[in-house]
């Protein structure tokens, strides 16, 4: 597929999705993110504990554009991440305890082992495929939702 079809998919799929986070209840399955931009909601693997989150999304070659990982910690703290033995470029959406996004890092390159810190105390983490936090327009202070956030900004309802 060129970029130009790429993008084309990206963007059907960006207005397929705002403005559907209001009307939808909260499953362990889904992640909804709102903002300024509208919202959208991502069907996702939880990785809730030490090997799940060790395991992430190493050796998947493709992700359908919909998808991604919820990286869920006991507390809120720093975290940091690494591309090691992951496959495709990610966006990486950290949240803190209420689920307010306080960094997102853009396109991480695969396999590298760089280390991508949090920049703040975060419990969430969100990984998409690389380039859609930036087409969809997820920045810092945009919301998530999702059952294990305990006091949200945004709550299930």
């Amino acid at each position: 597929m060129g970029n130009g079809t790429f993008r084309l998919c990206l963007s059907a799929l960006a207005l397929a999705l705002i403005g559907q986070g209001a009307q939808a209840a909260c499953r362990d399955d889904t992640v909804w993110l709102r903002g300024d931009w509208g919202s959208a909601s991502f069907r996702v693997e939880i990785a809730d504990d030490a090997a799940s989150r060790a395991q992430g999304l190493m050796h998947v070659e493709e992700m359908p554009a919909s998808a991604g990982m919820l990286f869920v910690y006991e507390r809120e703290a720093p975290v940091s991440f690494w591309m090691k033995n992951t496959l495709i470029p990610l966006d990486m959406v950290f949240a803190d305890a209420q689920g307010r996004v306080v960094s997102v890092h853009d396109r991480a390159v695969p396999g590298d082992l760089t280390p991508i810190p949090s920049g703040a105390p975060s419990q969430f983490v969100l990984e998409i495929n690389g380039g859609l936090a930036d087409q969809l327009g997820i920045v810092p202070g945009s919301e998530m939702r999702h059952p294990a956030i305990a006091e949200p900004v945004w709550p299930c309802e």
